[in-house]
């Protein structure tokens, strides 16, 4: 067995709402020894808010891609993607929908708690979580909860990505709100049955440690118990920082593959020029 890769496919840049360039995301990995790296600006193309790429910029958001991929290719592979939102109606992350761009791979997440009242962002701070559950719920935190997870399975059926971004990114503003317990059997069968759509689906539940970097959990996403779920079910993962700056290109790796190893999984994947490949942890 060769030298283990050290990878990343969650990164941002200031296409979206990373704080740094591109070029500066690719010089931070290199430094910090990473093999390949993959950029995921946020976009839910055609359309766009304040955080994801405009659509008049994905295809200047390719080609600056592709130039450092050019610049970087004798020092590691730089591959380019997209974390698409799945919001019905709107936006899917599917292939077909970004062929025009060529992506190297998709992430599918859900940010977006979406109702026929309206909509909110689940990750966005807690005052606005706190909102959308009052305005859009009633404040029944479970109904929003178990709306959160019919839409990562809807996406999961519908879609067509290899990543699947922060599964549980629900618990973000969990830990100052406490709008739910996760030790509670309702929400243990909602990620079970959402485990069940990711193994359908054949995607790769993606270890995130971006909450740690940004200091909004101290944890990574999936929690234990999902990623015990996960593992059981036979769900492939891999492991991501969602990194927003250079500096944290890497942030708590470490805890990810402890976290992995504690769930049972003995090897992560990796996309090798558009291969899906395996290592051990």
């Amino acid at each position: 067995m060769g030298r283990i890769l050290k990878t990343n496919y969650h990164t941002h840049t200031d296409f979206c709402d990373g704080k740094d360039s591109a070029e500066v995301m690719a010089q931070a990995a290199y430094e910090k020894g990473f093999d390949i790296l993959g950029f995921s600006s946020h976009s839910m193309y055609p359309f766009a808010s304040l955080w994801h790429i405009a659509p008049r910029e994905h295809t200047a958001y390719v080609e600056e891609i592709h130039r450092i991929k050019e610049k970087y290719k004798a020092k590691m592979q730089i591959q380019c993607g997209f974390e698409v939102d799945y919001i019905p109606g709107i936006c899917t992350p599917s292939m077909d929908a970004f062929s025009q761009f060529k992506p190297d791979y998709l992430i599918g997440s859900v940010h977006y708690i979406v109702t026929e009242k309206g909509n909110f962002g689940i990750d966005d701070t807690a005052d606005n979580v706190r909102k959308g559950i009052a305005d859009l719920f009633g404040n029944n935190a479970k109904d929003a909860v178990c709306t959160y997870f019919s839409l990562q399975r809807e996406m999961l059926r519908k879609g067509d990505f290899a990543i699947w971004g922060h599964p549980d990114v629900v618990r973000k503003r969990n830990g100052s709100l406490q709008f739910f317990k996760e030790d509670e059997n309702w929400y243990r069968a909602e990620l079970a049955a959402t485990a069940q759509e990711a193994k359908h689906a054949g995607v790769i539940a993606e270890i995130n440690t971006g909450a740690i970097a940004r200091r909004c959990m101290n944890d990574v996403y999936p929690s234990s118990l999902f990623l015990e779920l996960l593992h059981d079910s036979g769900i492939p993962v891999t492991i991501s920082s969602d990194a927003h700056r250079g500096d944290d290109i890497d942030c708590a790796f470490d805890r990810a593959s402890l976290a992995a190893k504690k769930a049972g999984y003995r090897e992560v994947m990796y996309i090798d020029e558009g291969l899906i490949k395996s290592q051990p942890l």
